[in-house]
């Protein structure tokens, strides 16, 4: 829980002086962002069941 919130709080931080000094902001579109975040996910679960599956 620890990380979690670590990670949402340097998030904003991030976006904050992103948006003061002008800039765009460094994230990908939502959607695609979240689709991108979930295939990594299933990357990794399908890796380690392969391992599992075939090579042990």
């Amino acid at each position: 829980m620890t990380e979690i919130l670590l990670a949402l709080v340097t998030g904003a931080l991030v976006g904050i002086i992103f948006s003061l000094l002008k800039l765009p902001l460094p994230a990908p579109p939502v959607i695609s962002g979240i689709a991108g975040i979930v295939g990594i996910y299933l990357g990794g679960q399908a890796y380690s069941w392969i391992i599992e599956r075939f090579f042990s």
